[in-house]
């Protein structure tokens, strides 16, 4: 990412890759859809994160309404993650899967879409570039210690600055053991 990227282009960017792993998702099979799926859950994680230490206390503070908004995405969000939770454990290839996935995939892409109208496009209004630049680092840093697995329960910074450390060292030696192991 580019430094001068505020933290308006960093999560619209960051939707756009989520949208394109989605579709990935769909698309394959076998070995590819379920690398492709652990990817798209490393993201989502870290993102939602992200967004719940840095982002949506900023709305709540900044934006008209933020309250209400941040409420409604917080919800999106952890039903995102309840979902996420049990398919990380599923077979790919299975139907249930693909019918879960397609459920999620739907609401994801809603919640995108209703993040960017209600939320992060009002930031501009309420803040300077030079602060949404440094929202965008501070997003960056969340990321950069964040659980790479969901983590139903901790939808708020306080949940997350609690179990956030401990699951992210959980999170982030499993994933090493999963990359070891094929």
């Amino acid at each position: 990412m580019p430094e001068h990227t505020d933290v308006v282009e960093l999560l619209k960017a960051q939707h756009t890759r989520i949208r394109e792993l989605l579709d990935r998702v769909a698309a394959t099979e076998g070995d590819e859809r379920k690398r492709t799926f652990h990817e798209l859950v490393r993201l989502l994680a870290v993102h939602e994160t992200a967004e719940e230490e840095v982002v949506h206390p900023f709305a709540r503070r900044n934006i008209e309404g933020g309250e209400q908004i941040v409420k409604e995405r917080v919800e999106e969000e952890e039903h995102a993650k309840q979902v996420l939770y049990r398919l990380d454990d599923m077979d790919p290839g299975s139907p249930e899967f693909m019918e879960q996935f397609t459920a999620l995939r739907r609401d994801v892409l809603a919640h995108a879409e209703a993040e960017e109208r209600y939320e992060f496009s009002r930031f501009t209004d309420v803040a300077d570039r030079g602060k949404l630049k440094n929202l965008a680092r501070a997003v960056k840093a969340a990321e950069s210690v964040a659980p790479t697995r969901p983590h139903p329960g901790t939808d708020t910074a306080p949940k997350n600055l609690a179990t956030g450390p401990v699951a992210a060292v959980i999170d982030r030696t499993r994933d090493v053991i999963r990359k070891a192991m094929g």
